[in-house]
């Protein structure tokens, strides 16, 4: 229960905290709170393959594009209704994962990183060359953002930064309720030992089939929000570059704490906006940054955290332990004594 509530309240908490801020921050740093935002679900959607399967992924962006490109396109040319949008972009990324997942599920370590990789270029490299349909390099600019009906008007940065963070709750406590059920208990169990999961009848395979469709459809919903927040998507969105981004974020965070990439995308949006304002060099800082985690933060900064607390309270409770059996052992001594006394 406490693995659950944790994740819980760190997410309701965050919530709450960029919902009160909207009304306060000037405009730019409310639009850097709708990017940190977008880019956290995004990473916690890879967090789903990489931290709970174990299946280290440099393709991810494939998804994001995706979502991004069929909103943006569907918007221009078709109808701005969001719903409409947000369906067929999950629709359309199903069936790209179903079809890359059947490949890629074949494969496991490095191998399954370079083909993920692979197949993400591939899309980028078709996009890139579509320029009948996906305009090419120079991508689609001037998407409007969405009207919801219901008096609800998403062109204000601070409206639209309102329903970004709405979205965020929604996805990420329906992650943490996926990752916490029984389906992602067993996710866990075939990234410590597959042979053992296979063993105990589980159809490993299917499970991780599974658990990458899920991912990339959470990443194209944050394709969908990132396209009506930037108002333009281009072909960088789906290159091997932006999915060592998002894989950044989840390392800095932690892998597997499914909060981590949220101060994951926190850290890279900020080096990329905020010090990049102050220096050219704001890549180097970010560079560094992942160095200073790595050799500190093994497990990202919010997984070596709670590696530590789970091994302070294990300490702690392995002293009461002891205690709790010194003194039944010095009250066990004491009766003898007084029993020989006695005698």
């Amino acid at each position: 229960m406490n693995r659950i509530k944790g994740p819980f309240f760190t997410i309701i908490v965050v919530a709450i905290l960029a919902a009160i801020a909207i009304p306060i921050l000037p405009s730019y740093y409310v639009s850097l709170m709708a990017q940190v935002l977008i880019f956290a679900i995004f990473a916690m959607s890879l967090d789903l393959i990489v931290g709970v399967v174990g299946l280290p992924s440099l393709g991810h962006a494939a998804y994001f594009g995706t979502g991004a490109y069929v909103a943006g396109l569907i918007s221009l040319r078709v109808s701005p209704n969001f719903w409409l949008n947000v369906v067929a972009a999950a629709i359309v990324s199903l069936i790209i994962a179903a079809i890359f997942g059947l490949l890629v599920m074949r494969t496991v370590g490095p191998t399954f990183l370079m083909i993920t990789m692979a197949l993400a270029q591939l899309l980028w490299g078709i996009v890139y060359k579509w320029r009948e349909i996906a305009n090419g390099e120079d991508g689609l600019p001037g998407v409007p953002r969405p009207n919801l009906g219901f008096a609800w008007d998403l062109v204000q940065i601070q409206s639209f930064t309102f329903f970004v963070v709405l979205c965020f709750l929604v996805c990420g406590l329906l992650l943490v309720i996926y990752v916490k059920s029984p389906f992602g208990s067993t996710l866990l169990g075939i990234r410590e030992s597959e042979s053992r999961m296979r063993a105990l009848g589980y159809n490993v395979w299917l499970y991780k089939y599974i658990a990458y469709l899920s991912s990339a459809m959470v990443a194209s919903f944050s394709g969908v929000l990132f396209v009506y927040y930037n108002n333009f998507i281009n072909p960088n969105y789906l290159s091997m570059n932006f999915s060592a981004k998002a894989m950044l974020m989840v390392i800095l965070g932690g892998a597997g704490t499914l909060v981590g990439p949220i101060f994951g995308s926190l850290v890279v949006v900020m080096l990329e906006n905020v010090v990049s304002n102050f220096t050219q060099r704001w890549m180097t800082m970010i560079g560094l940054t992942y160095v200073i985690v790595v050799l500190f933060f093994p497990k990202g900064v919010l997984g070596t955290i709670r590696q530590r607390l789970e091994i302070r309270r294990a300490g702690a409770a392995t002293a009461a332990a002891a205690a709790k059996a010194v003194a039944a052992a010095e009250k066990e001594s004491s009766e003898v004594g007084r029993e020989a006394a006695g005698s």
